[in-house]
């Protein structure tokens, strides 16, 4: 299958043990600095029944590879580029779940860094369109201009990693995550690693189990 032209640059990735004619899907987002290759190397990790898409971020980063939007202060994301971000990466979603052969009850977001930060953005503002976002050394955006449906979230699963080390996103954003979405109706899993940013084997581990269980209990 050829990759369809989007809003955003991707890779496709199709399942290589999947019989089925729609398949669980996994959409990946990067960090500032890198491009749809980055979290490749995971993929080998998780069920390969997934399809996969690894997107890259819409803006060059002056230092080399993509970014989502520009740093403000911490934990808030500069606007313009965020939200152009933002609304590519809606579209994006649209499309691929238009041109791809996706499983809609089971599209679920990875997320790393910048990636978590988009992963929250969008699916705590369209909780309908997914099943599952493994968010990793990331935070919530908050006083942003999105509107996120804390009291819309039952259908949706979170796995929140951070590592008590990362010295460019601290932990205590990872708690505030945890602190709201252990205050909305999604389930959560929440872990903490002796880790820098960056995801360690035992956190990708845990990511993997995440994902495998929710897909067990969708089939069951």
């Amino acid at each position: 299958m050829m990759t369809v032209r989007t809003t955003l640059e991707h890779r496709l990735l199709l399942p290589e043990n999947s019989t089925g004619q729609r398949h669980p899907t996994l959409i990946m987002l990067h960090g500032r600095g890198a491009d749809e290759e980055d979290l490749i190397g995971l993929v080998p990790a998780f069920d390969r029944s997934i399809l996969v898409l690894s997107v890259r971020a819409p803006h060059r980063f002056s230092y080399g590879g993509y970014t989502w939007y520009d740093i403000g202060e911490m934990g808030r994301p500069e606007p313009e580029l965020f939200q152009d971000s933002y609304k590519k990466l809606v579209q994006f979603t649209k499309d691929a779940l238009a041109a791809y052969p996706i499983d809609f009850a089971n599209v679920f977001l990875l997320g790393f860094s910048m990636g978590t930060v988009m992963s929250y953005a969008l699916s705590l503002t369209h909780p309908k369109t997914f099943r599952g976002v493994i968010a990793h050394s990331g935070y919530v955006p908050e006083g942003t201009d999105l509107v996120m449906q804390w009291e819309n979230l039952s259908d949706l699963s979170f796995f929140v990693a951070h590592g008590t080390l990362d010295p460019t996103i601290p932990v205590l954003l990872a708690r505030r995550a945890r602190f709201l979405l252990e205050n909305s109706t999604a389930s959560m899993t929440y872990k903490e690693y002796p880790i820098g940013h960056e995801i360690s084997e035992e956190s990708l581990a845990d990511a993997v189990v995440f994902l495998r269980t929710l897909l067990v209990r969708q089939q069951g």
